[in-house]
Order: structure tokens, then C-alpha cells, then sequence
């Protein structure tokens, strides 16, 4: 049971990209830093920190150690700290244990932080291949490549064999929203028909149809609605959260051209938030499109569209950031991916559109945004709905 309201009243973000310039630690002290220039408190006022990487990329065994004692978190404060790791999803676990930590009404201020160095290993490919059946899957060399072109190819079959043509739009859409954001990766002046040119990865997935690898790090300051207000004058209410997983032997997941876990997921958090009709109520979308497929599907999952339809959104530029129901105004995961980041980012967002602090991608008049996250082998779901006001319904 939620025992008091909770609310983001701070963000700092890192820039992202290929960081040669700063270690593991400096990563996060530059997000941290940025968050506590903007608020009116400091370190010493929080409670609590939640931080989360994927060990597995960063080379560096228990990274939460080098960097809480980098920012003084820890060292000489008594701070408490929780370690999050959950796949792609780590960033939006981030999230959402900081929010139950102070929902609970065990602390009042609570610091979620997620820092991640992909370009530390050889090839991120062969760290992603562990997330799936070492007996059934592992020895095909899966990776993350692979998944996306399998759902793109069942989408491709079962429903719509131009698919590509609307794959080349979202990647086109997502890069041009990343010209906006001074944050993102990949700065990329791409059309539809020049992504649909670009050399194939794994059929039918390209190279523009594809995330790159990212470093950075996020940092999201939560607080109880007793000093929420204090702290930021207009902070963003998480109004509700939620998390699936399903199995991830993947040879196993059928119906790969439509998400069904995050469709259940989806429907779930609605009925926590009162929202009957996503189309209307919900103004921002910000998912996890580690492909140009996946954002397709997440807009039949989360109920934008029916089954097997999620392409006639981008035919109608439904999903642009004037459209009705803009998805990934600041470029998404398509434009920049620190995994381990990424969902606490897509959370990050979500709650800058609220608090109409998210600059020159900001889209006008937000009220409710959703954010999205994704892991594993397809397995793991989460989801967070923030708004302006302190209760929806």
C-alpha cells in the first residue's frame, strides 16, 4: 500500500555517447552534479540512493562501490544504497525501487542513479547473448540483433510484408527528435528512404534500424508530497508503476509479432491510474525502441492501436511530436542506449515533458506522460505513468 505520494523533483543528465573522456565514477558525479545545480538541497539532504548499472558491460566488478565512494554517497554519510540489475530494464528498476522506497514512507528523499559504460567490452553483442537459454538458445549467438529481426520478420508474415517501409519511418522520426535533444548519442539527419537503403544487420533489420552502444548516466531525485513542493515548485507526480516478466527461453516465446506481456502489463497499470482511453488522456509516449520494430509493437501493446495496425500511426505522423500522441520526442533508444541507463532515462523524460522542462524537444501542453522500458530476451517489462497533477482520479 502506497503511505504517501511521491513525485521527481530532479534530473541530471550526463551527455551520452562513446564517453573516452570520463571514467565510471566522473559519469556519475556529472549527472549527480547537474541534478543538485537545479534543486535547492544537496547530497547531505537525501535519504537514500537506488543505483543501477549492467555489471556485465562495464568491466568493473561492483561499480556501485567506485561510485558511491566517487560521489559521497556513502563514504562518511551512512547512507543507505540499493544495487539494481535487471537486464534492459535496470534503468526504469532504478525507478521504481526508488519510488516504492519512498511510497512506502520508510524516507522521504531518495536519489535513483544509473551509470553505464558500454564501451568497456569488446563487443556488446557477446554480453547480450548471455541474457538468453544457455542450453536451447545461447549457442546460436542470439544477441539482441536477432530478437529484433525475429519480431520484426514475424510481423513481416503475419501481418504487413512492407513493414521495412514503416521501420525506415520510425528510424527516420526518432533520429530527427535526437537533433533536438543536447543529450543524445547519435546525431543523425536521416530520411525514410535513406534508411531504407542502409546495409542489412540481420533481415529485416538494418543498421538505421538499429540502437548504437552508449555511455552516460542518469540521475532522478524523488521526494514525499510532505517536501516534494519545497524542493521544485512544479515536480512531476508518478502517479503509477508496474513490472512482468515472462520466460526467457526464447524459443519458447510464441506470437512474437505481438507483445503480449506488455500488452497485460499495459492494461494493468491503466486500471491502477484510472486511464480508460490511453489515446486521449495520455499525451507523451517515451518507449524503449532498442529497434525500429519494437516501437511498432509498443504501439499496439499500449493500446495506441489495434493488432497488426501499429504501422497506420506513422502514416498519419500520429506519433510525431505534433502529432496526437507523440512517442519519443527526445529520440528514444533508437538514437542512444547506455542499457543499463536507458529505461531510467525513458522515466527521465517522461517527467521533464511533465515538469515542461525537457527544452527544445518539449512538447506543448503535457499533462500525463508513460515511459517504457524493456530486457532480457524480450521477458521483462516496466512502466511508469507521471503527470502534473498529484492525483488523476
Amino acid at each position: 500500500m502506497v503511505k504517501q505520494d511521491v513525485a521527481v523533483v530532479g534530473v541530471g543528465l550526463t551527455k551520452m555517447g562513446r564517453r573516452y573522456d570520463s571514467n565510471h565514477s566522473e559519469l556519475a558525479w556529472e549527472a549527480i552534479k547537474e541534478l543538485f545545480d537545479k534543486t535547492t538541497i544537496w547530497i547531505d539532504d537525501v535519504d537514500a540512493v537506488v543505483y543501477g548499472t549492467m555489471d556485465p558491460f562495464d568491466g568493473i566488478a561492483s561499480p556501485e562501490r567506485w561510485d558511491s565512494s566517487a560521489y559521497g554517497i556513502a563514504r562518511g554519510a551512512g547512507k543507505p544504497l540499493v544495487k539494481v540489475t535487471t537486464g534492459g530494464t535496470t534503468g526504469m528498476s532504478i525507478a521504481l525501487s526508488a519510488y516504492y522506497h519512498v511510497a512506502s514512507g520508510l524516507y522521504d528523499i531518495v536519489l535513483a542513479v544509473g551509470t553505464q559504460k558500454v564501451t568497456e567490452p569488446v563487443e556488446a553483442q557477446e554480453v547480450l547473448n548471455i541474457a538468453v537459454d544457455p542450453l536451447f538458445d545461447r549457442h546460436t549467438g542470439v544477441g539482441a540483433i536477432a530478437v529484433g529481426a525475429i519480431q520484426a520478420s514475424a510481423y513481416y508474415f503475419d501481418y504487413n510484408k512492407k513493414i521495412e517501409e514503416y521501420m525506415a519511418i520510425v528510424a527516420s522520426k526518432n533520429r530527427l527528435n535526437a537533433l533536438r535533444n543536447p543529450y543524445s548519442h547519435l546525431k543523425l539527419k536521416v530520411t525514410p528512404e535513406e534508411a531504407l537503403m542502409a546495409p542489412y544487420l540481420i533481415w529485416p533489420i538494418k543498421l538505421l534500424d538499429s540502437c548504437p552502444s552508449s555511455d552516460g548516466s542518469v540521475a532522478v531525485l524523488m521526494a514525499s508530497d510532505k517536501v516534494a513542493r519545497k524542493i521544485f515548485d512544479s515536480p512531476a507526480w508518478v502517479s503509477a508503476v508496474d513490472y512482468i516478466s515472462d520466460t526467457y527461453w526464447f524459443c519458447c516465446n510464441k506470437g512474437l509479432s505481438f507483445w503480449n506481456s506488455l500488452a497485460i502489463l499495459a492494461r494493468r497499470l491503466y486500471r491502477k491510474a484510472g486511464i480508460s482511453d490511453p489515446k486521449k488522456q495520455i499525451d507523451v509516449f517515451e518507449l524503449y525502441d532498442a529497434f525500429t520494430i519494437q516501437e511498432i509493437l509498443e504501439y499496439e501493446a499500449l493500446g495506441l492501436a489495434n493488432k497488426g495496425e501499429g504501422w497506420k500511426l506513422l502514416e498519419e505522423e500520429a506519433t510525431y511530436p505534433y502529432g496526437d500522441y507523440p512517442v519519443n520526442p527526445s529520440g528514444g533508444v533508437l538514437s542512444t542506449n547506455p542499457v543499463g541507463v536507458t529505461g531510467l532515462w525513458r522515466f527521465a523524460e517522461a517527467a521533464l515533458q511533465v515538469m515542461d522542462n525537457a527544452g527544445a524537444h518539449q512538447v506543448p501542453n503535457v499533462d500525463i506522460a508513460l515511459a517504457h522500458a524493456w530486457g532480457g530476451a524480450l521477458q521483462f517489462h516496466a512502466l511508469a505513468l507521471l503527470s502534473r497533477e498529484r492525483k488523476l482520479c
